[in-house]
């Protein structure tokens, strides 16, 4: 067996029994035999025995086995799951960045599937589903009868078949209906764009921390300075709707932008197993002004990010509250295919905060849209008769690189307000932002 700490990918399940997959009903009866720590698999066994001899019809060993896996890990918290072999390899295609399905990451939270993040350029995002979306029924199945697993089984399919899902939103009257196609899901974990090539301010989206999403955003950075001829001298890291994913990536984006100094720590059940993760100095970006974007998307692995950027005082963290996903999932192969994740840890940021249930409260709260603007009152110009300027600059346009995105055009004042307090030079927008 082997493990792999994992974070924020589908979510909810089975533990106890995991061990039990796959073997035969004499095994289970020697397990049960053992001391008063395996007292209760006695009554499992009695059960299972029954069942195979006195049911009414032929059953399959290996669904009874599992079923009860998985009814077991209904016991637990909604981020510990039994995964058969086919949902277990789904799950690593996913960190993978590449896998058949709608692209939404999903809990349930008050008894019904919830949406935490859809996943950037996946059926779910085109679609126009929201985090918090709460998915009522998928194909005319009502989802209050579904296990998490289950409904994650429904949503997959073939590329290209077609899926019905009833969906409530806060301020919808009523359910709204939505047929989506299924599709090859492939994910680049990161991308990035000029905003303000004069200033040299740049933006870089992290959609889900996936194997060598460190040398991505590396990546990404190398080229924003080409693409600027010369130093950054703003950087606006977006994390919203970023469902998480390996912890070990988190640790490396962090260290990205911290010169030393803790990044998280994780401990286990009465903190027997406390494991300490910190930054290095060897290739910590410069320190030029940072903006961290976040929302209620932004969960667990993008949450360890954002808090130890703010304890650190690296970066202004802006938008609205994250999700608050504050534990550790360990990742177990188990011999017949099959997988188990299960929750292990708290992870808590350099300050010793606890993430779970709370999320990271932004340094700046900006909504997701701009308020109504009023264009009440007079001005100057607006006099009959008012002197004309006669040699003064006009006003300039503002940079087009955020485009709607008022959390993002939010974030772009702040770092010319940075440029102004130091000093800078007002050097005039170009509005011919470049992207990659």
């Amino acid at each position: 067996m082997r493990s792999k700490l994992v974070r924020g990918l589908l979510a909810a399940v089975p533990i106890g029994a995991a061990f039990l997959a796959g073997l035969s009903f004499d095994h289970v009866a020697q397990a049960a035999r053992k001391p008063d720590r395996y007292r209760p698999l006695d009554t499992f066994a009695a059960v299972l025995g029954h069942v195979e001899n006195s049911y009414v019809e032929e059953v399959n060993q290996q669904e009874l086995v599992y079923g009860a896996i998985e009814g077991m890990m209904g016991r637990l918290d909604p981020h510990s799951v039994f995964m058969r072999p086919e949902l277990f390899k789904a799950l690593r295609d996913e960190t993978s960045g590449e896998f058949d399905g709608l692209g939404l990451e999903l809990t349930i939270r008050d008894d019904q599937l919830t949406v935490i993040s859809p996943m950037a350029d996946s059926p779910g995002e085109r679609a126009g589903l929201l985090p918090g979306d709460r998915l009522l029924s998928i194909d005319g199945t009502p989802t209050r009868e579904l296990s998490l697993v289950e409904a994650g089984r429904r949503l997959k399919g073939p590329v290209g078949s077609r899926v019905v899902l009833e969906v409530m939103r806060d301020g919808f009257v009523s359910p709204q209906k939505l047929t989506l196609l299924r599709d090859r899901v492939r994910l680049q974990s990161v991308e990035w764009r000029v905003l303000d090539p004069a200033r040299r301010y740049v933006y870089v989206r992290v959609k889900a921390f996936q194997d060598r999403t460190d040398r991505a955003l590396r990546k990404a950075l190398d080229e924003a300075r080409t693409g600027v001829k010369g130093d950054l001298r703003g950087l606006v890291l977006d994390l919203r709707n970023d469902p998480g994913g390996l912890l070990d990536q988190a640790v490396r984006v962090a260290d990205t932008f911290l010169p030393g100094g803790i990044i998280v720590t994780t401990e286990g059940r009465n903190r027997r197993t406390v494991e300490v993760e910190k930054a290095h100095q060897k290739d910590t970006e410069p320190n030029y002004p940072l903006i961290v974007l976040v929302n209620k998307g932004t969960a667990s692995a993008s949450e360890i990010v954002a808090g130890a950027l703010q304890d650190h005082r690296r970066a202004v963290i802006m938008g609205t509250q994250t999700f608050g996903k504050g534990s550790v999932q360990s990742i177990i192969d188990l011999e017949d295919g099959a997988g188990l994740k299960l929750t292990v840890a708290r992870y808590y940021t350099p300050r010793h905060r606890s993430i779970q249930e709370q999320g990271i409260t932004p340094d700046v709260l900006v909504a997701d849209a701009a308020p109504p603007l009023r264009e009440d009152g007079l001005a100057e110009k607006d006099l009959r008769r008012h002197l004309r300027n006669d040699g003064g600059e006009r006003p300039r346009a503002p940079a087009q690189g955020p485009g709607d995105d008022y959390q993002l055009r939010t974030a772009l004042d702040y770092l010319k307000a940075v440029d102004i307090f130091k000093g800078g030079d007002p050097v005039p927008p170009d509005p011919g932002a470049t992207s990659r």
